[in-house]
Parts: structure tokens; C-alpha cells; sequence
């Protein structure tokens, strides 16, 4: 039985999360209920809960300021929050799990099942530094990215970056340093949730960091040529984009 505590200032919402927790078959024991900081700092300290259900807008004051004042995170976080898309593009940087009001019976038993297989708490506390970080750097052009592995999970900024190449279901990540990382994520998954103004898909096996094209040969789609020196070809259909976005 895990022991959960719900922060959301607003009542319904607590009401609806407790109601779909009670009805799941996840084996969630509700402890705690609050609505300010103040009050689920005691109750964490009391407790020790294994997971907070964590509303990311509380009054004036953020979920961010809470976890910002716990000297140690010792439990999974699931955010909630009716957030803006920016700020659900840094959750998934982070690969944080995030369930968006209404909350939905299906988001939630998926995210609880992911949590049950999370490796370790460390991940959690990593995680939480990068969505931290993000936020904190919003103007910033480079982010740093959780990158899904089969052992786990590895932190990268994404200007180390050079390029994505698409294995299937995989997708192998080309770094600065000349290392090859293997994400257990498609390179879709990579192009949705990196900024289009730094990363390109030149092709549908290739999403590439724009800072580091050196050349482009034409052609009738042409091709690129990376820092790396690796070349890879240009689809017709993306090269105009391309081009515009390297003259911009």
C-alpha cells in the first residue's frame, strides 16, 4: 500500500483525484489533503509519503516553491496542473509525469503504473532538477533533456546534441563528445518536444541540431553536411524549410 498526499488549493479538485484513487486498484492509501505550502511541509515531514500529488499553480505561489524547501525528495512527485503548453513541453523534457485537469481515470492508472516501474528515486530527484532547470532558463536556447535508455535514464543539454537517427522504436542520439546514446524513444517523440528553431527534421531517419550544419550541397533535395562531418540527405519535401531556416 503506498501512502499518497494531494497539495491543490482547490477543494473539487482534491475531491475528484481522491475519488478516482479510491476507485483505482493501485493499492493508494490517501493520508493527507493540503492546500498551501506551509501545510503539506508538515505533512511530508509527518508522513513520508511515498507519493505527492502535486497541483503546480497553488494561490500565489507555485508546487516548484514547495519542492524548492524540502531539504531531501524521498518520493515520487505526479504533477497536476492546468498549465500552458510551454510548461507541459518542460514536463516532457523532464519526463516527469504530469496528469492535466479534469483529470482523466485513464492518464492517472497510466501514470501509476509507470511509477511502479520507476527504477529508482534518484531518477525522481534528477528529473525534478532538469524541469527546475528549464524553467528557470525559459529564454534559454539550450535545455537540458531527461533521455529515456533501457537502463534508465541519462541527462543531457541539449546543446551537446548534434543530431537524432531513427532505429524503429529506437533512436540513436550523436553527441559533442562523439558518443552514441540509444533512447528507447522514437525520434518522433524527440521532434515533438524539442524547439524547431534549434532542431530540424531534414528526413524521416534524421532530426539534426541546426547550430551544427556546415554545409549544404544542393541537389534535388541536396544534402548536409554535420560538424561531425557525417552527411545526410536532404527530403524534397523539407528542403525549402530547411533552407529558410538557415537563412533566417
Amino acid at each position: 500500500m503506498l501512502k499518497a498526499i494531494i497539495v491543490d488549493d482547490e477543494q473539487h479538485c482534491i475531491d475528484r483525484l481522491e475519488r478516482l484513487l479510491r476507485s483505482s486498484a493501485h493499492d493508494i492509501q490517501m493520508i493527507a489533503y493540503c492546500k498551501t505550502i506551509d501545510e503539506a511541509k508538515k505533512e511530508i515531514a509527518k508522513i513520508a509519503p511515498d507519493i505527492l500529488f502535486l497541483d503546480v499553480q497553488l494561490g500565489n505561489a507555485t508546487g516548484f516553491d514547495l519542492l524548492s524547501q524540502l531539504d531531501n525528495i524521498d518520493f515520487e512527485v505526479i504533477f497536476t496542473t492546468s498549465y500552458d503548453k510551454y510548461a507541459l513541453k518542460a514536463f516532457k523534457f523532464s519526463a516527469l509525469d504530469y496528469l492535466l485537469k479534469p483529470i482523466d481515470n485513464t492518464e492517472l492508472d497510466h501514470a501509476l503504473q509507470k511509477l511502479r516501474q520507476q527504477k529508482n528515486l534518484k531518477e525522481t530527484s534528477q528529473k525534478i532538477d532538469i524541469l527546475f532547470h528549464n524553467f528557470k532558463e525559459s529564454n534559454a536556447t539550450s535545455k537540458r533533456i531527461a533521455i529515456p535508455t533501457v537502463e534508465g535514464f541519462t541527462m543531457l543539454d541539449t546543446k551537446e546534441i548534434i543530431r537524432f537517427q531513427s532505429d524503429a522504436n529506437y533512436t540513436h542520439i550523436h553527441t559533442l563528445q562523439n558518443k552514441k546514446l540509444t533512447a528507447s524513444k522514437t525520434i518522433k517523440y524527440f521532434e515533438e518536444i524539442l524547439d524547431d528553431n534549434m532542431f530540424f527534421r531534414v528526413h524521416k531517419s534524421h532530426l539534426v541540431n541546426l547550430d551544427y550544419i556546415e554545409t549544404y550541397t544542393k541537389g534535388k533535395g541536396g544534402h548536409i553536411t554535420l560538424s561531425d562531418k557525417t552527411k545526410i540527405e536532404v527530403a524534397v519535401r523539407r528542403k525549402d524549410e530547411l533552407l529558410q531556416k538557415l537563412k533566417a
